[in-house]
């Protein structure tokens, strides 16, 4: 598993080109990465191993990463005090947990730095571990990547990067001449 989110993310964060200050939202059922339906056995373990390659490859990158909470938290993120500083991020009071929050969020709660709730961000690339919905924290338009890594344990993984939306019409030029 640890292998398996180290190639993911570095796969994506290569992908998405992301420059040091963006933002990477991650969502993960460790249910799910243990071949189980998504929020019936989260795993703290799994959590752990997913987590730490999650951090060395944003941290290495300069890259805000921000952890995804289940739906009985109304999917809210958890990320390091500074970016919610950073963009205005609305901060919200609760403690993930794994039975209310989910794994890798109540992980990430106590391992990230300073680490808060936020409602909910605008991310400029996304990995998605076991279906957990994350396209809400995604700018506009998301662009899906086909990344190698096409799973970790047994949960599919799905990514994104974002790109500015394309005005215009048929007149409309998008790149200088």
């Amino acid at each position: 598993m640890r292998a398996e989110a180290r190639a993911a993310v570095g796969e994506l964060l290569e992908a998405a080109g992301l420059s040091p200050g963006q933002v990477l939202v991650v969502g993960c059922s460790t249910s799910e990465v243990i071949g189980r339906r998504i929020g019936t056995a989260g795993s703290e373990a799994v959590a752990g191993a997913i987590l730490e390659p999650l951090l060395e490859a944003t941290q290495a990158a300069g890259v805000h990463l921000a952890v995804q909470c289940c739906e009985h938290l109304n999917r809210a993120l958890v990320v390091e005090r500074a970016a919610a500083e950073r963009y205005d991020w609305e901060r919200v009071t609760v403690v993930p947990v794994p039975r209310a929050g989910g794994a890798l969020a109540a992980r990430a709660m106590r391992r990230l730095p300073d680490a808060v709730v936020v409602e909910e961000i605008k991310a400029d690339a996304g990995l998605d571990i076991g279906l957990t919905l994350i396209g809400m924290h995604l700018r506009r338009v998301a662009v899906p990547v086909r990344l190698k890594t096409a799973a970790i344990g047994q949960a599919r993984v799905v990514a994104a990067r974002t790109r500015p939306k394309l005005i215009g019409g048929a007149r409309a030029v998008y790149e200088m001449p």
